[in-house]
């Protein structure tokens, strides 16, 4: 079947409707449930192969923004030529094939964009003193220039403007109005030295990222990519790291940010030699200026987080760590969310900025057990898929409830190859899909979400149901309100036959996919929810059939309640 450019349009539409509801400035935003952007990663081997097949499968998903890190050694020249342009996308050298079909392939199923302009620069793009031995490969994160990274940001934000046709082509590529800037700027291996160079105490990565992070905001908006356009956010910070930092390891995401905002433990403003050696204001007219000088920490349109629970239930960091044995008040988990949003606010009110920025959750996931495996040596305790999925569902009702976050994150589709070395089998499993092309629990909780925040109660009374039928977001757009089944059944394993339908909701805009109502289950003892939803006759892409699914029943794991 043809696919129709009006459905096209209207269905890009409706995904950035969503994005721009999710970037809200308004301090006193109403609840996130109506604003909480589905995100998803997995730039590996399938996307590389097959861009149009897997966005196809992560839009049957429901998946409305993709994340697609830019890693700027796979575009740039590895020697620079002698009249490089850096900052023009036609400039012979640069290689942009593998992102044009990423960004050329999201638009045709409809997904929106969101390009992470990443580091993992060629040498002639780094500074100098190197340790002896690191980066074979030629490329990495030592000390960035940031004059070369804001003409690669660019070239990126040129080239993907909407208005640009690269030579030889006969229309523009695709337009991409949604940026972040950097990844895990508060983790060595992205960005280095973490320590300032024979004083490794003194915290220097938050320089570095303070530079590309204003030379980034510039090309952004030179290129007319503006937070009235577009989404741009920065920050991407690993959410935990160690009391000691060194030059490849990595520090802790508030200490990160307190010397990124330049004040001290107690946030006050830095001063002296300590303000000096980090770049920042050594005067009070000099921190007047800074948010002049720095605008993108207090102008853009949010922050965004990595906010991994590693096997731990999703609103619960141990304190201490049991592996660095210090405290966690400086993490940026979901389990410390709460904390980490006031501190960020407590920086901008330094400066007198009385913005609460949005946070985005731009990678999430539970690595499970199968594929990783427990060895002798291992503590950690990998997570069964079942229990996965739970924690996967209860995290999403968490980011639901917090109107701070504008989006919920799955990072990979697929798990990595099994067959690595033992000391680390099944690699980051945090996949929806085991290695090999067999779903896992993951999948069925990601696409229909899931969660009783209380499932025992006296028999006659309701229960608060809360779910999403997240692929319905783009059914809405064509075929109008889309029904979910609430079903339960006598038992803990009772069959299909068994259920029935207690309740419906009806999911109604096509920038959310999420209900909440409570429902009263007839009868007593233990029962088994789910719920069920249809994928339409006529997909709104105008697809016929994709993988098979139109018109497919597909059902939410169970959850027992307990009627007494």
């Amino acid at each position: 079947m043809t696919r129709s450019p009006l459905r096209l349009l209207s269905l890009i539409a409706a995904v950035l409707a969503a994005v721009l509801l999710a970037t809200d400035l308004a301090p006193a935003r109403a609840r996130a449930s109506t604003h909480l952007v589905s995100m998803f990663e997995d730039d590996g081997a399938a996307m590389q192969t097959d861009p149009v097949g897997t966005l196809e499968r992560l839009r049957l998903l429901g998946v409305q923004v993709v994340r697609i890190p830019v890693r700027w050694f796979v575009v740039a020249p590895q020697h620079r030529p002698a009249h490089f342009n850096a900052s023009d996308p036609a400039s012979p050298g640069y290689s942009w094939g593998l992102y044009d079909s990423y960004v050329t392939a999201a638009a045709q199923v409809g997904i929106a964009v969101d390009l992470d302009v990443a580091g993992e620069a060629w040498r002639w793009a780094e500074g100098p003193g190197i340790p002896r031995g690191n980066q074979p490969s030629g490329h990495g994160p030592w000390e960035p220039n940031a004059t070369d990274y804001g003409q690669f940001v660019h070239a990126v934000a040129e080239r993907y403007s909407g208005s640009y046709t690269p030579p030889g082509a006969s229309a523009p590529l695709p337009r991409v109005s949604f940026w972040s800037i950097w990844n895990e700027p508060d983790y060595g291996p992205s960005l280095a030295p973490q320590g300032l160079p024979g004083h490794l105490r003194i915290d220097y990565a938050p320089l570095l990222y303070r530079r590309l992070v204003d030379a980034a905001w510039k090309s952004l908006l030179a290129t007319g990519h503006t937070t009235r356009t577009d989404t741009i956010i920065f920050g991407e910070v690993a959410p935990r790291g160690f009391p000691r930092w060194g030059v490849y390891s990595g520090m802790t995401p508030m200490l990160f940010l307190r010397s990124l905002y330049c004040v001290d433990s107690r946030y006050r403003p830095l001063r002296g030699y300590a303000a000096r050696v980090r770049g920042c204001p050594t005067t009070a007219a000099g921190t007047r200026a800074f948010p002049r000088q720095h605008p993108a920490l207090f102008q853009a349109t949010g922050f965004s987080d990595h906010p991994y629970m590693r096997w731990y239930a999703p609103n619960h960091e141990p304190d201490p760590d049991p592996y660095t044995h210090t405290s966690t008040a400086d993490y940026a988990t979901l389990g410390t969310m709460g904390r980490f949003e006031r501190g960020l606010d407590r920086l901008l009110r330094v400066y007198g900025w009385h913005r609460h920025l949005p946070i985005y959750d731009t990678e999430f996931g539970y690595i499970t057990s199968p594929p990783k495996r427990h060895w002798a040596h291992d503590h950690n305790p990998w997570l069964s898929q079942s229990t996965a999925a739970y924690y996967l569902n209860w995290a999403e009702y968490l980011h639901w409830k917090d109107p701070r976050l504008a989006s919920f994150m799955q990072y990979l589709l697929y798990d990595p190859e099994a067959a690595l070395p033992t000391n680390d089998y099944g690699g980051f499993a945090s996949g929806l899909i085991a290695y090999g092309g067999r779903p896992k629990q993951t999948y069925y909780a990601w696409r229909l979400p899931l969660y009783l925040p209380v499932t025992t109660t006296r028999a006659g009374r309701s229960l608060e149901v809360w779910g999403c039928a997240r692929p319905a977001h783009f059914a809405v757009v064509e075929d109008g309100p889309q029904t979910v089944q609430i079903q339960s059944a006598p038992g803990r394993h009772p069959s299909n036959a068994a259920f029935h339908t207690v309740a419906t909701a009806t999911i109604s805009s096509a920038s959310s996919c999420y209900f909440d109502q409570r429902v009263r289950f007839p009868g007593r003892g233990v029962q088994s929810v789910r719920l069920i939803w249809s994928y339409p006759d006529q997909d709104p892409m105008g697809y016929f059939n994709p993988l098979g699914v139109t018109g497919a029943l597909v059902y939410s794991r169970h959850v027992q309640i307990d009627l007494r």
